[in-house]
């Protein structure tokens, strides 16, 4: 079959000319082959070039032993498939390396012919687009097909990819599938992106069970009275002993070296062996304090939380939660029901920051037009679209250079404009609309939502990707109904705010208490307000005054349970390992309850509870 002559001529032009007509091509398609007229990449390739020796291809598949040995027999079981339908089905590493293949005879004769064989590299940059190098690439699945390809090499070809990620969102590898272009079918990708998750899920529940032995073997480490913290492969600290707990509350998941930047020193370390095939588990650390002055007053001197503060236990962990995220410059998620202070809290963590002179730019991701929420968030350049600015118009990541971005509502962005989100997190590179060049930016980003962001991304409403790099320090800002002690503290804070003197009896907090507050402090403020409005002067309200207030308020509305409460809080780091660990071991054993809890370690008695707790 030869190339489609609509894409053959649109790719003679460019290659030639340098010519594009956009509307002809995908889009994906067309910026992989600006990135690869930008790299110099040959169009007129017509094989593979870098072909590993076998003692440094044996290497390569050591380097990635684990992801190789978790994947290799998702490859054998649809050998079947692949032989009916004369494809082939290639995993390769992060690097772009052909680990394995398999498929037909035919079409792995064909192969050969341009060296498309264990051991060769087809990433953008070596034989231009291509559905591997090209998932790689952007980190998501894609199909490329004929003078799709930029180089001749793969112009008879159509070839699947899907990415391949660890849980905390590291790209392992792609999984493709492809045959000859007349052999081309749908499904292709649909097969490319089963198989991935399937690799994905077998490699994480690996990862879980040897992160169980990992703590199962450092029990007596843990329990010490001393500075104690033990961390996986990826250098992630999975427990701790006591003190380093106590002191730091986001340990859970941070990097070694982010704790060791945070005044404390290594004294001894030790290498963790499985005790069942002697593999690498992780490290035991034994840690040496500083002083208390080198980690505590870079922060504690100048934080400072505008909003309504209050004396109760819950709001004031969450005070101490964005402390700590004010010390650092990781990305934070802020999870809290609407009117609860979520932009008060990001403020509060910026201007605790080292970036405190800088910008601090709040958007409303639900506010935006989808429309318009490309050029909002990203600019465009001069003469971008019919009507821009004559010097077009810096974006809000632009504006927050130097400062923090707050992106409020974020689970309200598009898929679409989710990918480059993404981009831009990874890079810290902005390209405006219509613009050539990309620019740089220093920021931190704060995101939030007012609903579980793992109920979102359960439901496909964010990008697992995404959310691994904007949920890496949460800070849970709790509901008024969780902290009525503070509402006598809030009217202090009112009054003071608006120098208003007013004064009311106990009575009327008692009823302020006994209300639910769907609205939370933003609809506490309301009332304040009303009664501002009917009393100016302030003085004395009495109840005679203060209660055609209250009774305007929702009272028919019941107060959510308490166990619709607890479900909707966001789960903690471990328990979302609880909770994977027993939903895979549930699937392996086709739900026999029994069997599961005896996969995933776990007395049966424990593994019943959390399953009530967990509502699987």
């Amino acid at each position: 079959m030869n190339p489609t002559p609509c894409y053959l001529n649109t790719w003679k032009r460019f290659v030639q000319e340098g010519l594009l007509d956009g509307s002809r091509l995908n889009k994906r398609v067309m910026e992989s082959w600006y990135r690869c007229k930008n790299a110099n990449v040959n169009p007129y390739l017509d094989k593979g070039r870098s072909i590993l020796q076998k003692d440094l291809f044996n290497a390569q598949k050591q380097k990635h032993s684990e992801f190789f040995e978790a994947a290799l027999p998702y490859l054998k079981k649809i050998s079947l498939e692949l032989e009916e339908s004369e494809m082939m089905a290639l995993l390769i590493d992060a690097d772009g390396y052909v680990l394995s293949l398999a498929g037909s005879k035919r079409t792995l004769e064909e192969a050969r012919k341009i060296n498309f064989v264990e051991g060769v590299c087809w990433t953008e940059t070596e034989v231009g687009t291509n559905a591997i190098g090209t998932a790689l690439e952007i980190g998501e699945a894609v199909s490329i097909n004929g003078t799709e390809h930029y180089s001749v090499a793969s112009h008879q070809w159509s070839c699947s990819a899907a990415p391949i990620r660890h849980e905390d969102g590291t790209t392992l590898g792609v999984i493709d599938i492809s045959c000859l272009a007349d052999r081309r079918h749908p499904f292709m990708l649909g097969m490319a992106a089963t198989v991935a998750h399937a690799i994905e899920r077998e490699i994480n529940v690996r990862s879980k069970r040897k992160e169980v032995e990992l703590v199962n073997r450092c029990l007596e480490i843990i329990d010490s009275d001393e500075p104690f913290i033990v961390c996986n492969d990826k250098k992630a600290i999975v427990s701790a002993s006591k003190p380093v707990r106590e002191r730091f509350s986001d340990w859970r998941g941070m990097n070694v070296n982010e704790l060791l930047s945070r005044g404390c020193y290594t004294r001894s370390e030790q290498k963790i062996v499985s005790d069942i095939n002697g593999e690498p588990l992780g490290t035991s650390i034994s840690l040496r304090e500083a002083p208390q002055k080198e980690h505590t007053g870079t922060f504690i001197s100048y934080f400072s939380y505008r909003g309504a503060a209050g004396t109760s236990e819950v709001f004031q962990k969450a005070l101490n939660e964005m402390k700590m995220a004010a010390n650092t410059d990781a990305n934070v998620y802020i999870w809290g029901e609407t009117g609860s202070g979520k932009e008060l809290a990001a403020r509060a963590i910026h201007e605790g920051s080292a970036r405190r002179n800088g910008p601090f730019i709040a958007v409303n991701c639900g506010a935006i037009p989808e429309s318009l929420m490309e050029s909002e968030l990203f600019g465009y350049a001069e003469g971008a679209f019919t009507g821009a600015k004559r010097r077009g118009s810096k974006g809000k990541f632009e504006q927050a250079d130097k400062g923090t971005i707050f992106l409020d509502e974020i689970g309200e962005i598009p898929h679409a404009m989710q990918v480059a989100l993404l981009r831009i997190i990874e890079e810290r590179k902005v390209t405006p609309i219509g613009g050539t060049h990309e620019i740089p930016l220093d920021i931190r980003i704060i995101s939030a939502t007012h609903r579980d962001i793992t109920e979102l991304l359960r439901k496909g409403k964010i990008r697992k990707d995404l959310y691994y790099r904007l949920h890496v320090y949460p800070v849970n800002i709790p509901p008024l109904r969780e902290r009525k002690e503070d509402i006598p503290d809030l009217f202090t804070h009112y009054k003071k705010k608006h120098q208003w003197n007013a004064e009311c009896p106990d009575h009327f907090f008692r009823r302020l208490e006994a209300y639910h507050w769907p609205g939370n402090i933003r609809e506490l403020f309301n009332v304040f307000e009303r009664l501002r409005v009917l009393f100016p002067s302030g003085g004395m309200i009495c109840e005679a005054d203060y209660e055609p207030v209250l009774s305007a308020l929702d009272w028919q509305s019941s107060e959510p349970p308490a166990a619709d409460r607890c479900s909707s809080a966001p789960l903690t780091f471990r328990e979302h390992i609880q909770k994977h660990m027993m939903m895979e071991a549930l699937q392996k054993t086709k739900g026999n309850v029994t069997k599961a809890a005896k996969l995933a370690g776990i007395p049966r008695s424990t593994f019943y509870k959390r399953l009530q707790k967990y509502n699987l």
